[in-house]
Parts: C-alpha cells; structure tokens; sequence
C-alpha cells in the first residue's frame, strides 16, 4: 500500500505525486500487487493504470486502517506522500500495521527537536543555537539567550507554513499571538538565523537499516544542490545549482561525512534529505526529513538515476549493491533548478521570497556552462535575461558595498546603470557611471515610469529590514507586470551577469534530457 500526499496545496507539491508513481512502477517490476490511497483527482497517481487498485479516500489514520485490514496488506509506504503520510506513521504502526523502509521511530528522532539534538551531539554535528517555547513568555526567554534575528516555526508542518524570520521583541510576541497555536505537545522551534548563510540541500538514499548492524550497508548521495539564495528561503522557492559552484573541498566533504554519519544513526531504508547551511566554512545541520524530498524528481533528472524507484525497491527489501547503485554520480554538465511563481495572477502581492513556500513549479536548465545553465532556467520560468539596455539597481543599505561589484559586472557587459540617490552616490564614488532618477514620492520619472514605458530590462532590488517600503513593493510588482526580470538578492543578480556574459560569448544549444545522458 502506497500513501499518497492528499489534496495538493502550495507546499504539497506534485513532486511527492512524482515519488508514489515511481514507487508503484518498481513495486509492479518487482512483482508486488500495488494499492494506492491518495484523494486527489489531479494528480498522476490516481490515473486508473498507476496502481493495481486506487482507493480515493482521505488520509486519516481511520481509512488507511479500513483499507489495509481489508486487503490483507504486506506492507505500507509512509516515506513518498510528503509530511501528511509522515504524520500516520506512528499511529500506523501502533495498530499492527508494517511501516516498510525508514521506521517511525526514525522519523519521529529527526522530527523531535529534543531527540534530533541529542543525536547530532553524539555524531558531533553541529547545528544552529536553538531553544523550544511553548508559550509567549517561553519564546521571548528563548530569543533573549540566542539574540536577533531568530527563525522561529511551528513543529510537524511542511511547505514552511507559519516559518518566520524575527527581528524584534514585538515581533515576536505578534507571531506567538496571532500566527501559531503553542503547546507542549507543539513546541514552537526557535533557531537562531544565520544570515547571508549559503543553503545546501543533500538528497541520498541508503539501506542501512536492512543490516543488524549500522556500520553495514550502502549510502549514496544523489545530489548536493546549493542554494543561490541566502538561507533563509524555503527550498522549494530557491534557485539552486547542482553540483555545488561556490563550496570548498572541505565544506564538501564536511557535508558528505555528516550525511552519512545521520543515515547510519537513523538506520535509513530508502530516501533522506537534509538541510545544511555554510557559513564562513562552518557547516550546520538546519533540519532531516527520513523521506522522499521536493529535490527528488529534480535530482533523478538531472544524475539520469530515478531515486525514488530505487528507493522503493530497496523498501520492499532489496540492497543497493543488487541495484547497482554505490558510487555517487557527479555529472559532467550544470543543473539548474528555477522556481515558478504565480504572482502575476495577485496583484499588489509582494514578490519576496521567505521561508514559507509560494512557488507553484519548476523548471531545469542544463548546460556544460554554468551561466548558460542558469540563463535557460530563467527562459523557462521567467522573463528572459536581456543581453543589452538598462539595469536598474536599488538595494538596501545593507548590500550597498557588496552591489558595487555586480553593478560593475553590468557595466562591463555594457548595460546603462540607473539608479536612485542613495545607490546611486555608493556606485558613483565607486567610480561607476549612473543615471540618476527620483525616487517615487519625489517626482518624476521613477523606475515606475520606466518600468512601463519599457525603458529599463532587467531589475535589481533587495528589501530593506523586514518590513519593505510600499514603493519598494510598488516597484517589484510593476516589474512582474511588465515582464521584466527582477532580482531580489545579490546572489540572483551575480549569477544573471553570470548567464548574460555566457550567452554574449557563445550563445545556446539545445539538447534533450536523454542526450545529456
């Protein structure tokens, strides 16, 4: 029996849809009768040639318990449907039913904030300063001992919903008021925010937990993929690029130990995910989900190895060495990985992205060059990167000193840069070329003005504090509008340079997926 991921929602992605059918495709090869219990017509899994037998009910403990007492299951898959499969495992289990792959108790380590640090202690992982609050009084205690800027979010959600950077007392006491219900049993998590940090996220598939022994068995890592973004954004929202283009050697091989020491400690049988974030070549364990991941269908493309079908078949009890899978797969091309947004269809919805999910899909670009890369994942998602006109480049005071430099790339690609004052005075002392504008209350013509009258192609602006001033918004939603590329963060706007200096050079070529493999 393989649990589905339910009603798809922004943050259940189809990508979890993509893991169920994998998993009854190699269950059939293998010779298993397979049954699927997902309750949402759109979606693949429920396609009448999936499974042996579709069961269209909803996900309660109460249904699936009906369903596998009356077709004699073997087994039950828990680890494909993403967190609302997860969430039964334990009360699965309790009533006789036989969770195959990671066990529960597994799970329930890397969901417990208490047991997950108590593990990584033993392992020697390090991870960032953090507390648990179940009330108001108990979150600002927590904030006062580790300091702003904290994450703070809700324990067993998934898409990051209600997931919060905090930046002040008051804050705070709104998020634990108004945003989440604390109690004992759901602790607020509190983590101290490690700002400007580099985001990894690792997918690997291990079969530890066939062996007596946890020092047995194979791991394999699937794929690093390294955020563009800073930490901070939900990984289904963040731009990322496998392999990783900025790590060192070490911090590669800091993540590859980790990874491996966590799927021993947790005995995996199947697919693991974790999230790291590197910061001054530290590297810290952000967060370990023992199951199917967003990344995995992302990752099988890109390394020509489907993951999941792996996995399933190692869940129903097959080793990685009958598979043929126990090395790592180090492609010999750059994968991009671009989100999809659907904020043209709100309007006066600011584009920022944070760590609660809003994407809506994705899309991948391959190239032997990473600007190349990146420049086609742009073509999909976005509007495309221009090779030539105007950039306009607003940035907090925060990045002023770190905009020089991409400004500077701009202008050697032969872009005119515009600028408002504040900007405008750190790029001109810089000895950079600016072409002044007013600022929105201040007259006329502002970026508004020239966003629709098409004068300027491609945007830079990164938000100022937390709260972003409404003609910051104004002037982000006018771009999604008027299709004209925005970038939010510095690491955007360097790898868009990056592309638009490939694409001058060499132009692209277009190959299918098979090909690449």
């Amino acid at each position: 029996m393989i649990l589905g991921g339910g009603p798809n929602r922004i943050g259940q992605g189809i990508e979890f849809d993509y893991c169920c059918c994998q998993a009854a495709f190699a269950l059939r090869e293998a010779g298993y009768e397979t049954i699927m219990v997902n309750s949402n017509p759109e979606t693949v899994s429920t396609d009448y040639d999936t499974s042996d037998k579709l069961y269209f009910e909803p996900l309660t403990l109460e249904d699936v318990l009906h369903i596998y007492d009356r077709e004699k299951c073997w087994g039950a898959i828990a680890q494909f449907g993403g967190q609302t499969p997860l969430n039964l495992a334990l009360g699965l289990q309790k009533n006789g039913v036989n969770i195959i792959g990671t066990s529960p108790q597994s799970i329930e380590i890397a969901e417990d904030r208490k047991l997950f640090a108590a593990m990584l202690n033993k392992s020697n992982i390090p991870q960032p300063p953090n507390g648990i609050a179940t009330n108001e009084a108990g979150a600002l205690e927590v904030a006062k001992e580790l300091g702003y800027p904290i994450l703070v979010r809700p324990s067993f959600v998934l898409g990051g919903r209600a997931m919060q950077i905090v930046y002040s007392d008051a804050e705070l006491q709104h998020y634990m008021r108004f945003a989440v219900e604390a109690s004992p049993e759901r602790p607020v998590l509190v983590d101290k925010f490690l700002e400007d940090a580099t985001e990894v996220d690792v997918d690997c598939i291990a079969d530890v937990g066939h062996f007596g022994d946890p020092e047995r068995g194979t791991i394999v890592i699937g794929g690093m993929l390294e955020h563009i973004e800073f930490a901070g954004v939900h990984s289904g929202d963040a731009a990322m690029v496998l392999p990783p283009h900025t790590l060192s050697r070490n911090v590669i091989k800091a993540i590859r130990e980790y990874t491996h020491a966590m799927a021993r400690e947790l005995k995996v049988i199947g697919l693991m995910n974790v999230q790291y974030a590197v910061k001054a070549d530290r590297v810290y364990v952000l967060e370990v989900n023992p199951r199917a991941s967003r990344t995995v269908p992302f990752v099988s493309k890109a390394i020509g190895v489907p993951l999941a079908k792996l996995a399933a078949k190692v869940m129903a009890g097959k080793k990685l060495t009958e598979l043929g899978l126990t090395g790592e797969i180090r492609p010999a091309y750059w994968a991009v990985k671009e989100s999809v947004f659907p904020f043209n269809r709100f309007h006066g919805q600011d584009i920022l992205l944070s760590p609660e999910m809003r994407s809506t899909g994705e899309v991948m670009g391959l190239d032997a060059n990473l600007g190349i890369a990146y420049a086609k994942s742009q073509m999909a998602a976005n509007a495309p990167l221009p090779l030539s006109g105007r950039v306009f480049i607003s940035v907090s005071d925060a990045h002023k000193k770190d905009a020089v430099a991409v400004a500077r790339q701009f202008a050697e690609l032969g872009f005119e840069i515009i600028s408002t004052s504040g900007t405008a005075t750190v790029l001109e002392e810089a000895g950079l070329k600016v072409r002044r504008i007013f600022k929105l209350a201040e007259g006329r013509p502002n970026a508004l003005d020239l966003l629709k009258n098409r004068e300027v192609h491609l945007v830079i602006n990164t938000p100022s504090g937390q709260a972003p001033r409404a003609d910051e918004v104004r002037i982000r939603t006018s771009a999604v509008y008027t299709n004209t590329p925005i970038m939010t963060t510095l690491g955007g706007a360097r790898a868009a340079a990056l592309g638009i200096a490939a694409l001058k050079q060499s132009g692209y070529g277009v190959r299918t997926l098979q090909e690449y493999h």
